[in-house]
Formats: structure tokens, C-alpha cells, sequence
């Protein structure tokens, strides 16, 4: 049984005043059904539970008025011994992106306010979300607009692996203050740390695949069950893709190991198909993304925040949301390599994709910055209120653009760097050295800003 952060986030919800439906959505497999019913078993009298992809019949539960009264009628003609506790009820709707109306529906229930929702959707970017069902007649936008809130879920992050490797809270937040007070970790724990991150890159964190390796420590057999969940992912791009996409939504996925095999990570077109255009693929990207299966890191025309405003959109990397499931897109054996240290020249992809990783599953978008002079830095962040740059070297490495960038702060308006890699806490004037597994405690703690009431007497 995994340990998972959402489950705060829904205790939260649970406890909140005036709480609105919740709907979770994320990538295929990331655990969204079971820690929801799990959360519902232990916190409610009484649960409904519909899956719109596995019980499509359950969608006439929404046909017709869609008032409370009567779909809740509907649901107790559908599941015989449905009890619902006015407070003390919570339904969950999941695949709702395969039910249009029971989206729609979220609105009636927020106004009505007798019973708790919760809805997840794993391809709610790419049905359902602003998009009319293809089988469906064309209506009103099935989003309720204010009605409803949304969480992104996503595979465990690399602190949920560690719970569950056993590792204690207690050694993580020895870890944090080491981070927090730039202190070396203590030797012993450095190397346990190493070896955890590893395994997190050649495993990644989707739950199926977390638990069969816990299981078995096998990494072939962890292998098949990535390899499994990358097949169905390509099923669902011919089953939910339109027909003039579906082959090219495949193209640039798998794609994406000789992107970043590149020198110069810049997603082209050209390395999809010869001659391949923007114009061809731009939507295939976008539906990678909306599944939640990629993420796209921008370019940025200049190192200053608000680095939103200053990216480009053409110009952009790409990468999997999951460190596992770029490795099961390798030739099986590289998680040998890995583990073992023997990567050559694409290790520097690696762990540029186990930042991302990082970056992803806090919440954070991704940016970085190159010129054509052959200046890059690989990732760009606001931390501690700056822009400050991340350089990603797997072991030791130059970091020349990072030193040109530093001295010449005028330019570039970047006054500190994190460099990770494979050694442990220390700084070099305006550089904070950290170890690779630190990755995910890079984030910017904004603080809670109390706006002023303003003085009207002033007026008079």
C-alpha cells in the first residue's frame, strides 16, 4: 500500500467549508482510482462508485434532467442498495471524461450541496475537457465553470518512492536540513540516498510498476510491466485520437529517446519524420501533453522572471513526466547500465529528464535557456523568489555557459546556480552544489503575502 501526498490534499478538501467537486486528472495508471476509493472507504458512511469506462451503462444515470433528485433516482434504479446520508455520502465518477453530462452534472451537485463528488479523468485534456464527445450531439461546453476544482495527480515523486523503500521521515528531513543550511549529508545516508535514486530512475513512479518491483526487486519483470503500460498509452492514441493524428501522436513519442540523444535537445520536427514540419506535429505534441504523457520545456528569450511571459513557444524540449517511462523506452539492459554507472554519452539526457521529473511532479513548469552562440543552461527556475539556474551533470562536468552567465550579471540577471550531480552538498561562491537526489527539494517556498487594507478617510 503506497503512500501518497494527495491524500492530504483530499483530507484537506474533505475538511474544507465550502468545497466544491473534486475532480482529479492525470496520466493513465498513476493511482487515481484506488487512493480515491480508498479515501472514500475510510472517510464516509457511504460510497457510490461509477466507472464510465468500464460500466458505459452507467451514463444513463445523467440522461435527461440532470438535477440531483432525479439522477440520484437513476443511480439507485442502476446499483441496487445505494445509501445516500445527506454530509455522509461521497459518489465518485470515474473516467469522466467517457460521460459528458455527469461533468455538467458537477454544477447541480455543488449547488446542491447534500453529498460529497469526487470525479477523476485520465484523459480529460484529451476528452471531455472542453472538447465535445465525438458521439455526442455538439452542445454547451460540458465544463462547470466554477463549480468544480481541479487537482493534477501525478506517478509518485521521488520522495513518495523513498516511503516506499522504507525510508523513515525522519532520515528525508535530516536530507531537507542539509539542503535548507547547505550542509554535507552524512556518508552513509549520502550513499543509501544514491542507490534509491537510481532505482527511482530505472523504475519511475507509476504504481503498478513501484509495487512489482518492491515485490520482486526484478528488473526484468519491472520492465514487462513499463513495457505493458507504454502499449496501452499507444492504445489509447488510437482510440482516442483523431484518425488524421493517431500515427503521428505515436511518431513523436517515440521520438522522443533520439531528441534528447541530440546535442542540441531542441524537439525537431525532422528527427520524427524526414521533412517533418511544425504545422504536421504541433498537435501531436499537444495531445502527448494534454494525456498527460510529456512535457514541453521552453526556451526562454531571457534569464528574468516571470519566466512564463518570457518563453518562446517554438522553441522547446521535450520529456516524458515520467524518469521510468523514458528508461522503458530504451533498449532493455540500460537499467544495468544505470545502475551500474555505465552510461556513456546519453546519461547527460537521463538525468537532464530525472530534473524534469522533479520539476513536473512539484507542480512547477519547465524552462530553460539557449542562444545560438551555443549558450545553454539547462533548466531555469524561480527559487527563493530569483531566477536562478539549474545545471544537470550526472557526475562531474564543465559548466562553461554557467560561468559566462554568472560574471556577467548585468546581462543575464542571474545572481546564484544550482549545479546537481553525483556528489554531495557544497558551494563554490554564487554555486550551490547538491547530489542528484536532491532534485526534488528544488522549489520556491512563496510566502503568504497579507494585502493592506487602504485608509479611505483619505479620500474625505
Amino acid at each position: 500500500m503506497l503512500k501518497r501526498k494527495i491524500e492530504s490534499v483530499l483530507a484537506e478538501w474533505r475538511n474544507s467549508e465550502s468545497k466544491k467537486p473534486l475532480v482529479i486528472k492525470g496520466i493513465r495508471q498513476c493511482g487515481k482510482t484506488y487512493i480515491v476509493q480508498k479515501f472514500a472507504k475510510e472517510n464516509y458512511e457511504s460510497v457510490i462508485y461509477m466507472n464510465f469506462m468500464l460500466e458505459p451503462n452507467k451514463k444513463s444515470a445523467f440522461t435527461g434532467n440532470i438535477d440531483v433528485d432525479t439522477i440520484i433516482l437513476n443511480i439507485s434504479a442502476l446499483i441496487p442498495g445505494s445509501r445516500f446520508i445527506n454530509g455522509r455520502t461521497c459518489i465518485i465518477l470515474d473516467e469522466i471524461q467517457e460521460c459528458k453530462a455527469a461533468r455538467t452534472a458537477l454544477k447541480s451537485f455543488q449547488i446542491d450541496g447534500r453529498f460529497d463528488i469526487i470525479a477523476t479523468g485520465s484523459l480529460l485534456g484529451v476528452r471531455g475537457y472542453g472538447k465535445n464527445d465525438k458521439n455526442e450531439e455538439n452542445g454547451e461546453d460540458s465544463i462547470p465553470v466554477g463549480y468544480e476544482t481541479v487537482v493534477e495527480m501525478y506517478p509518485l515523486d521521488f520522495e513518495e518512492f523513498l516511503w516506499a523503500n522504507g525510508i523513515s521521515e525522519k532520515v528525508i528531513d535530516s536530507v531537507k536540513l542539509c539542503f535548507e543550511q547547505e550542509l554535507a549529508v552524512p556518508e552513509a545516508i549520502h550513499k543509501v540516498m544514491m542507490e534509491l535514486l537510481y532505482r527511482y530512475v530505472i523504475v519511475g513512479g507509476l504504481p503498478e510498476v513501484v509495487n512489482k518491483f518492491l515485490e520482486t526487486k526484478n528488473i526484468e519483470l519491472t520492465y514487462q510491466v513499463q513495457r505493458n503500460l507504454i502499449a496501452e498509452y499507444k492504445e489509447d492514441m488510437i482510440k482516442y485520437a483523431d484518425n488524421a493524428d493517431k500515427v503521428r501522436i505515436r511518431e513523436c513519442f517515440e521520438s522522443i529517446p533520439k531528441q534528447l540523444a541530440k546535442e542540441n535537445k531542441k524537439f525537431q520536427y525532422s528527427v520524427v519524420r524526414k521533412s517533418g514540419r511544425s504545422s504536421q506535429y504541433i498537435g501531436s505534441i499537444q495531445w502527448l501533453e494534454d494525456a498527460g504523457l510529456v512535457k514541453r520545456c521552453y526556451n526562454t528569450q531571457i534569464t528574468e522572471l516571470p519566466l512564463e511571459g518570457n518563453a518562446i513557444k517554438e522553441h522547446f524540449k521535450l520529456y516524458t513526466t515520467d524518469i521510468g517511462l523514458l528508461i522503458a523506452m530504451l533498449d532493455y539492459g540500460t537499467q544495468a547500465d544505470i545502475l551500474k554507472g555505465n552510461l556513456l554519452g546519453y546519461k547527460g539526457a537521463i538525468f537532464e529528464n530525472l530534473m524534469a521529473d522533479f520539476l513536473c511532479k512539484s507542480g512547477q513548469k519547465l524552462y530553460y535557456f539557449q542562444k545560438e552562440s551555443g549558450l545553454e543552461l539547462d533548466f531555469l527556475v524561480r527559487y527563493k523568489g530569483e531566477c536562478v539556474a539549474v545545471e544537470v551533470k550526472a557526475k562531474s562536468g564543465k559548466t562553461k555557459s554557467l560561468k559566462t552567465v554568472l560574471k556577467n550579471k548585468d546581462v543575464y540577471h542571474i545572481n546564484n546556480a544550482i549545479k546537481i550531480g553525483k556528489y554531495n552538498v557544497g558551494r563554490e561562491g554564487e554555486v550551490l552544489t547538491i547530489p542528484l537526489y536532491m532534485g526534488f527539494l528544488i522549489k520556491d517556498q512563496l510566502e503568504s503575502i497579507i494585502v493592506p487594507d487602504i485608509d479611505l478617510s483619505l479620500l474625505t
